[in-house]
């Protein structure tokens, strides 16, 4: 069994290119007993983007706080707090945070998929 805050947990910057203003909190993990699947916080502060990507496996995300868009694809979908998002394997997208408050969003993914 596991709880906690998530202002206890150590949020990092991410760095690398195609990233901006993005921070990352790890939540839940194998490491507290969720074998096989990682619960992660992302904040993508004024002009933040997390990069245009694709991989092997989904997403499942939750908007907590703040206003953004989600590329998946060619489309551009708007987000808010109280969105919700499947990402399925392969799709191309990224998160951008064109301004204003930060956006929030928990992301679950396979374990192989918090890189």
């Amino acid at each position: 069994m596991y709880v906690d805050k998530v202002k206890n947990i150590k949020s990092v910057k991410l760095e690398a290119p195609g990233i901006a203003n993005v921070f990352k909190r790890v939540l839940v993990s194998p490491q507290q007993g969720w074998d096989g699947w990682v619960m992660r916080h992302f904040t993508l502060g004024t002009e933040g983007y997390t990069p245009r990507h694709a991989h092997p496996w989904p997403h499942i995300v939750y908007i907590l706080g703040g206003n953004g868009t989600l590329l998946l694809g060619e489309k551009e979908n708007e987000v808010e707090t109280g969105s919700t998002a499947y990402i399925p394997g392969g799709a191309e997208h990224q998160f951008r945070n064109p301004g204003g408050d930060d956006l929030s969003f928990i992301c679950i993914v396979p374990e192989e998929g918090d890189v």
